[in-house]
This record gives C-alpha cells, sequence and structure tokens, in this order.
C-alpha cells in the first residue's frame, strides 16, 4: 500500500522559515515526479513546487520562487520542502503527491497523495 506521509508543518511568524518533509512507503519516488502543492481556505489546490526525482530538475511556482526550495533524499525516499521567507498569504494546507504528470502543476497527473499538513504564517 503507497503512502505519502507529510511533516514538519506548524506555525510561525511572517519572515521565518519552516522545512516540509515527505516520506514515502510502498513507493519508490525514483523515475517519477514528486510534488508540493497547497490550499488555502476557499481556493484551489495549487501547484508550487516539483521535482524529477533521480535528475533533480526543479519547477517552481512564481509565488514561491526563490523563497521555497524542493529537494530530494534518495537514501531517505523523501522529499523536503524548504520555506523561508514567509508571508500571511502561504496560509494553506501543504500537500505531498507523487506520479507520472504531463504539466507537472496539474493536479490530474499526481497519483498518490499525503492527507496534507497545516501551515500558518501569522503577521
Amino acid at each position: 500500500q503507497v503512502q505519502l506521509q507529510e511533516s514538519g508543518g506548524g506555525s510561525v511568524q511572517a519572515g521565518g522559515s519552516l522545512r516540509l518533509s515527505c516520506v514515502a512507503s510502498g513507493y519508490t519516488f525514483g523515475g517519477r515526479y514528486a510534488a508540493w502543492f497547497r490550499q488555502a481556505p476557499g481556493q484551489e489546490r495549487e501547484g508550487i513546487a516539483a521535482i524529477y526525482y533521480g535528475r533533480g530538475v526543479t519547477f517552481y511556482h512564481d509565488s514561491v520562487k526563490g523563497r521555497f526550495t524542493i529537494s530530494q533524499d534518495d537514501a531517505k525516499n523523501t522529499v523536503y520542502l524548504e520555506m523561508s521567507s514567509l508571508k500571511p498569504g502561504d496560509t494553506a494546507m501543504y500537500y505531498c503527491a507523487a506520479g507520472r504528470p504531463a504539466n507537472v502543476f496539474d493536479r490530474s497527473g499526481y497519483t498518490y497523495w499525503g492527507q496534507g499538513i497545516l501551515v500558518t504564517v501569522s503577521s
């Protein structure tokens, strides 16, 4: 059974940092894409960062470019999202996803999803 488990969320003040982790069990990221999506209350779930696992090719939404970094740890079968210079607008549920999408930020292209973790940024 495939499971993606996120951790590392929480509350932080604006300007602060957090690191999210996504550990996969029953699944190997290798040769596939892993991505982070987020969903704020009343809004669509949007892709913000993706990585082609193994080659380390990364993609970022403009809203997080320069502030967030997605990375991989092959040995731990884990994907990370380092978030810095956080803003109140980054407050959302963050989801880890894995699959082989045609478009890295198209959520329909991802087969597996974590349950999500809350990130709250206060001003």
